[in-house]
């Protein structure tokens, strides 16, 4: 089976799975859809042979091996989203045909370079998690992240929103009413006992959880 081939199927039984299908035909019918029309059900049994999935009747699972290959497609894809939407500015019909050429192209060095450079991003532009990679728990980093937790600000630094990865979905609602969306400019006027931030003409204080899922890139 072709590489390209294999990591579709692979990526769209990842996906259909977080959505808590796994039935073959349905993942068969996303991936046609998706991708290409020439998938057919024996491309399961070719992924079978290669100890990348498993049958349970009509359903189809994802063996460790396959788990951890279709990880690796699905964070190159989502990665190649965020580098494409927030730093490139493409718009989504744009963003979504490079990032589907990009998660069969990116070594994992390169996977790990963009991810640093991004600032560990947790979601994709569509809030779907970002799985991540060795570089996420390493500490020391070799390269200065374009994107980064407002929380990892220096004072005074002038910056722009390019994501917000709420816990909880009523804090979107709450900062969203206040002026802190993606776009929008800031500069950061106190880091204790609380956050401090001047939006337009507004200054707001957030607490440090709440500071900390708002990512940022530096303008200054």
């Amino acid at each position: 089976m072709h590489q390209r081939k294999l990591e579709e199927l692979l990526e769209t039984i990842f996906t259909e799975k977080e959505q808590g299908r796994d039935e073959g035909a349905g993942i068969l019918a996303a991936v046609a859809e998706a991708h290409a029309p020439d998938k057919s059900s024996e491309d399961f049994h070719e992924l079978s042979r290669l100890g990348l999935v498993a049958f349970d009747g009509d359903k189809v699972r994802l063996t460790a091996e396959g788990e951890s290959a279709a990880r690796g497609v699905v964070r190159r894809h989502r990665l190649a989203e965020r580098l494409l939407h927030d730093l490139l500015e493409l718009d989504e019909e744009a963003m979504e045909d490079h990032a589907c050429e990009f998660e069969h192209v990116l070594s994992e060095e390169a996977t790990d370079s963009v991810c640093t450079l991004l600032g560990h991003p947790p979601t994709c532009p569509h809030g779907k998690p970002i799985p991540p990679g060795e570089c996420c728990g390493l500490f020391a980093k070799t390269v200065r992240p374009l994107v980064t937790r407002l929380t990892h600000l220096e004072l005074s630094a002038h910056a722009r929103i390019v994501f917000v990865a709420p816990r909880f979905h009523d804090r979107m609602d709450r900062l969203a009413a206040l002026g802190v969306i993606p776009g929008c400019e800031i500069r950061l006027h106190q880091k204790a006992p609380a956050f401090v931030i001047e939006v337009g003409e507004t200054t707001i204080g957030l607490d440090e959880e709440i500071a900390g899922e708002i990512y940022v890139k530096r303008l200054n």
